[in-house]
């Protein structure tokens, strides 16, 4: 059995559980973006099933977050490392939250913007979720 006492340090089923759900949502997001907004294989990335896929890993990266805010982010804060990159996905992924209950909930005539602004979040979330995963400080 693997220590995972470690300050900040979430078990292996946990770490798997978010890695996967935020990388579904992520993936699933830029795929429609490619497909939708920049037409590349229109047909089939920009497809409503992508977007019906990134509504529902969406749900599964929210649980995610909310799983790791109670032990991880406290720890990650006590611990004083990867903090930039822990805080902006935190920053990232609640606006993501409000953009997408925005795309789906919020009047027409705000709707363009906010689909600029969220495929650009999320597509910084990535690179930033990415390099938190990868990045450590000696």
């Amino acid at each position: 059995m693997k220590n995972t006492s470690r300050l900040g340090k979430m078990p292996g089923w946990q770490r798997h559980s978010v890695i996967i759900a935020m990388l579904s949502c992520s993936l699933t997001g830029i795929a429609y973006l490619l497909g939708h907004e920049l037409h590349i294989q229109r047909d089939v990335l920009g497809a409503h099933s992508v977007l019906a896929w990134h509504g529902i890993t969406a749900i599964m990266a929210t649980m995610a977050l909310g799983s790791v805010l109670p032990a991880h982010l406290k720890a990650g804060l006590k611990s004083k490392r990867k903090v930039w990159s822990g805080l902006s996905q935190l920053a990232f992924l609640t606006t993501l939250l409000v953009s997408g209950a925005l795309l789906y909930y919020g009047p027409a005539e705000i709707r363009d913007p906010v689909i600029t602004t969220h495929w650009m979040l999320g597509t910084a979330f990535f690179a930033i979720f990415l390099l938190h995963g990868i990045y450590t400080k000696k």
